[in-house]
């Protein structure tokens, strides 16, 4: 019976991080798509358990995603209080497990706070993700909840995780700089138009009207753009 369900988690685990690995990142937001990255997690912890996505960005860690409040609370105690086993997992890239909070000696201030959520242990790993540092974190509700098994899962999660972070950081930065380089045209297709009126009604040459925009902005104390755009728009420089 146990060989069964050995053989019907291993089925679970592998569905669940092909379900991940299948996420649409480009249809999806970046809050939605870590959502269903703790929810899958969730899915193969020990039941009951509850799971969040720990980033540290520019030295502040953020609860990116989580299962409930309870996660979320405990991870946001830590953050405060600078230490806690989210933050070493993240920050010092190395797996924090507490076998039973009532016994936990590591983080004395922390511990009330965290038996009074309910919780007895947790276990929380590095996710290796590019250019930032990042946690997954399982809180549960039981003493000694997670097996070797458990944490194998947790690991190979995390590697997955991180294919996702990484990926959502190219895909924002892409999508920054198609906004950026759309933007850029806008204000030089107006300050053309605004060139050329300034040309056909003073008769001037491309590099002096540009020179008369520049100086009205410079007078004004406002942008080119913007005093491109008022020519167009109203006629008046």
């Amino acid at each position: 019976m146990s060989e069964t369900r050995g053989t019907q988690r291993r089925q679970q685990v592998q569905a669940a991080l092909d379900e991940l690995a299948l996420l649409p990142l480009d249809e999806e937001s970046p809050r939605t798509v870590l959502q269903k990255v703790v929810g899958l997690v969730a899915r193969v912890m020990p039941e009951g358990s509850d799971v969040s996505l720990t980033v540290v960005r520019n030295e502040q860690p953020t609860t990116a995603a989580s299962t409930g409040p309870r996660a979320r609370a405990l991870d946001e105690t830590q953050y405060r209080r600078g230490y806690g086993p989210c933050v070493e997992a993240a920050i010092g890239g190395h797996v924090v497990e507490i076998s039973d909070g009532r016994t936990e000696s590591r983080w004395p201030d922390f511990m009330p706070t965290f038996l009074g959520a309910g919780a007895l242990s947790s276990l929380a790993v590095p996710v290796p993700a590019a250019q930032l540092s990042a946690g997954l974190n399982v809180y549960a509700s039981r003493v000694e909840a997670f097996a070797e098994e458990d944490r194998q899962t947790l690991t190979r999660f995390a590697d997955f995780a991180a294919v996702v972070l990484t990926n959502i950081d190219a895909l924002q930065n892409a999508r920054e700089l198609a906004e950026n380089l759309r933007r850029a045209m806008e204000f030089r297709a107006v300050i053309e138009q605004a060139k050329g009126i300034l040309i056909e009604r003073h008769k001037l040459t491309a590099d002096q009207a540009f020179r008369l925009l520049a100086e009205a902005s410079q007078r004004a104390n406002r942008k080119l753009h913007d005093i491109a755009e008022d020519l167009v728009l109203t006629g008046e420089l």
